[in-house]
């Protein structure tokens, strides 16, 4: 039941970043600390799922009327382009700044989703890193907090 709980409060979390999946994760490990690589996956699988729809929002932002219309604009437009020249070609340097930002939060994730959609990286690129970011900063975010416990 507590896998559940927090693969949908992960999902939640994903959508709504004012939730915070860090703290209902370490909750969660200290009430089941044997369970703690399945509420590790489920949070990481729940935020992959989440920011999904990120990714694939921007995959279809141009479409809305606000942002057709920024886009328009020279200064905008050569941005998107200049985020897209610096993409295109170098995956490994897409999968890197996906890959900081799924496992520090620096960029936010949920805007690097939207980026990556807008930007048509490859959705396995955008899957693989951000299980690899999301499950790294979830493991180190209850190992550290455990260790923490412990010191007092």
């Amino acid at each position: 039941m507590l896998f559940w709980s927090v693969l949908g409060a992960s999902i939640a979390s994903a959508l709504l970043p004012l939730i915070n999946i860090e703290a209902i994760l370490v909750v969660s490990v200290s009430q089941a600390p044997g369970h703690l690589w399945g509420l590790l996956l489920a949070a990481t699988i729940g935020q992959m799922l989440g920011k999904i729809l990120w990714y694939w929002g921007g995959m279809h932002v141009e479409r809305a009327p606000w942002v057709h219309r920024q886009l328009e604009k020279p200064k905008a437009r050569a941005s998107l382009d200049k985020w897209h020249e610096r993409a295109e070609g170098r995956p490994w340097f897409t999968a890197g700044l996906l890959f900081v930002s799924a496992s520090t939060g620096i960029p936010p994730y949920a805007v690097t989703a939207v980026l990556a959609g807008t930007l048509r990286v490859p959705f396995w690129i955008f899957m693989l890193t951000g299980l690899a970011g999301r499950g790294l900063r979830f493991w180190a975010v209850v190992t550290g907090t455990s260790s923490l416990v412990h010191l007092f």
